[in-house]
């Protein structure tokens, strides 16, 4: 029970209450309680009928709610929240307040439109090995020519038509050591030049790079590309279009080179930044704890291979 404050019967009170009316009679009883007539009266009913079990409070919840809402209407009005129709709309088409369908849309789960689109189940998946799987993929970097009014705060330190350069980075998908070259470009004759390079990086580290995993641009998809895999002994595999999550290692990576590296200080020009790759890449693969290892460094699943290569 959970009365008021200022509630003048309480459990124990109306079974008193019930005592003095076989008593001294009702209104004497009322009397002697504080209360109306009518009160003890009621009291009284609800003994009569559910004995002490009726003196307790009740639930102020009604035992039947008004409802138009049946199962026909219920059914058009999802019907029509599956065809993307705004909620405004529904109500204005059922002929029902917008709070109305608010609420039944909440109880159906299609509040929001994401409801609508089922979640695509994450797959997560690691080669064997060392060498089996090798991602690539490239980022694009505005050119460093001097601290811009971004790094000084004065918008006359401005640099226009700097131009581009690129970064080509190589990840392991077993051991997720990562390996980055910086290119002018991002056409074939840098993406083949990057491939020899990757593959000969691996090798020093005693890995046979068997496969490698590429988007579709245009340097990848190119025959000259294709005839180096052939003449590397490298089977290539292209992402699904549209779907960078395929190749979600190199992106990841790409993310923690532009947060830990390309833009973690100002660089005075592009060849300062190019020359802290190396240290960088030399932190990330041997000490820096990877989420995905336990927390070990890529380095941790090279045992055995030539390490020494990974600290310089």
């Amino acid at each position: 029970m959970n009365s008021h404050k200022n509630a003048r019967t309480t459990y124990e009170g109306r079974k008193l209450l019930i005592a003095r009316i076989a008593e001294q009679g009702l209104m004497p009883a009322a009397e002697a309680a504080g209360i109306s007539l009518r009160t003890a009266r009621k009291w009284l009913d609800r003994y009569e009928v559910q004995g002490e079990a009726g003196l307790w409070d009740r639930s102020s919840r009604p035992h039947k709610t008004r409802s138009n809402c049946d199962a026909t209407l219920l059914d058009r009005v999802a019907g029509l929240r599956r065809r993307r129709l705004p909620m405004r709309l529904i109500a204005l088409l059922v002929g029902r307040s917008l709070a109305t369908i608010c609420r039944w849309l909440a109880q159906l789960g299609l509040s929001s439109l994401k409801a609508l689109d089922p979640a695509v189940p994450t797959v997560r998946y690691e080669h064997a090995a060392p060498g089996d799987l090798l991602h690539l993929d490239t980022k694009k970097l505005g050119r460093i020519e001097r601290p811009a009014h971004r790094v000084t705060g004065d918008r006359r330190n401005s640099v226009e038509g700097a131009g581009w350069e690129f970064a080509h980075v190589a990840i392991d998908d077993h051991s997720r050591v990562g390996f980055v070259q910086m290119h002018p470009d991002e056409r074939k004759s840098s993406a083949i030049a990057f491939l020899r390079a990757a593959v000969s990086h691996y090798a020093a580290l005693g890995v046979t790079i068997r496969r490698i995993l590429t988007d579709n641009g245009s340097a990848y998809r190119s025959r000259a590309f294709a005839r180096t895999c052939q003449a590397l002994g490298i089977k290539h595999r292209f992402t699904r279009p549209y779907r960078p999550q395929t190749n979600g290692k190199a992106e990841r990576f790409i993310q923690t080179c532009l947060r830990e590296w390309a833009y973690a200080r100002s660089y005075a020009n592009s060849t300062e930044r190019t020359s802290w790759l190396a240290a960088f890449l030399a932190y990330y693969n041997t000490r820096r704890p990877h989420s995905a290892l336990n927390h070990h460094p890529p380095a941790s699943r090279l045992s055995g291979n030539n390490l020494l290569q990974l600290d310089t």
